[in-house]
């Protein structure tokens, strides 16, 4: 981003680094802080090992890192490890670690015997690399917050997609519906902002990456279904919960999350769906061939820009959970 399209922000101590997952983001967030993005380099020694250079002094700065830990997850995870050391060892005042979209985060918890905790694990190394804090959005499982011992902002995607289905006529004839029983609490935050009832479909799950719809509990009748998750990864879930919304009696359906994994058949199944629109943020970058005509995204990067000026300043993050978020300062609003 060119330095003169950047309204200046007043703290030259803060200071913003873009990594390899997501620059388009970062370029949006350091826009809304009103900085040019810092200056590294990030390359490769002939052998595949990962080489970072931080071309500009950071001492005593205020460092806010952004890496989503999308896939490659192993190589964004890694980038990210070696960059807090290389600010740590080059005297950064503090390490503020924007982690959009937060992997290895379904593992949160031993549901077998001999399973690893890998949320917890990649918490201890951010921690013990140096982090400071991390700003994250929509966690897998609420607790992870909890596996670390540093200050943990965890910003939702609920307001940014309130505001875009208000402002598309959905106040009216909708139901939002949780594809299960683990998504009923981020279906009613988007319910109360869209004052509309929710349902839940209620399904078991054979295996990992496979649902199989069992009933819906609630009335979707004759009303457009909106379906909320935190996550699109392979789209089974979301696809065959459309379906059954139409087997009984739905209208339409759409559906929203904020984290577009969308692995393996995903792109073709929400191509094949009922699916009318599918809205998702840019916690994580799509890349060309994932840039369908149903997929509409929305950027979260003037919300992580105001929850960076405030945290700096001191400010309370309240103002950034209700709805007409706009880029501009909610308390105003």
């Amino acid at each position: 981003m060119e330095e003169h399209m950047v309204q200046q922000y007043f703290d030259p101590k803060l200071k913003i680094f873009a990594l390899n997952s997501n620059k388009p983001l970062a370029e949006k967030i350091a826009a809304a802080v009103g900085v040019p993005l810092g200056k590294t380099s990030v390359d490769r020694f002939s052998d595949g090992e990962i080489r970072i250079n931080i071309e500009e002094s950071i001492r005593g700065d205020n460092i806010y890192i952004v890496q989503s830990t999308s896939a490659p997850v192993n190589d964004n995870l890694m980038e990210l490890l070696i960059m807090i050391d290389a600010l740590r060892r080059a005297s950064a005042g503090t390490i503020n670690v924007v982690i959009p979209y937060y992997g290895y985060a379904r593992q949160d918890r031993k549901a077998r015997s001999r399973e690893p905790i890998t949320a917890k694990l990649v918490a201890n190394m951010l921690q013990i690399d140096g982090a400071d804090r991390v700003i994250t959005m929509d966690l897998h499982a609420a607790q992870i917050q909890g596996f670390f011992d540093i200050p943990v902002d965890h910003l939702t995607g609920a307001p940014l997609l309130a505001d875009f289905f208000l402002n598309a006529g959905f106040d009216k004839d909708t139901v939002i519906v949780s594809p299960d029983h683990g998504g009923v609490t981020r279906a009613r935050a988007l319910a109360n902002f869209l004052k509309a009832p929710i349902a839940i479909i209620d399904k078991r799950r054979p295996r990992a990456n496979v649902a199989e719809i069992m009933n819906i509990i609630g009335d979707v009748k004759g009303k457009r279904c909106l379906m909320v998750d935190d996550m699109i990864d392979t789209a089974g879930t979301l696809t065959l919960g459309a379906q059954a919304l139409m087997d009984a009696g739905a209208t339409e359906v759409y559906a929203c999350g904020t984290h577009p994994v969308l692995s393996g058949p995903a792109i073709e199944r929400i191509q094949a769906s009922p699916i009318k629109e599918l809205v998702v943020t840019d916690t994580i970058q799509l890349p060309k061939d994932k840039q369908i005509d149903k997929i509409h995204q929305i950027s979260v990067g003037p919300l992580i820009g105001e929850a960076i000026k405030r945290i700096n300043e001191n400010n309370a993050l309240s103002p950034l959970f209700a709805t007409r978020f706009n880029g501009s300062d909610p308390a105003k609003d």
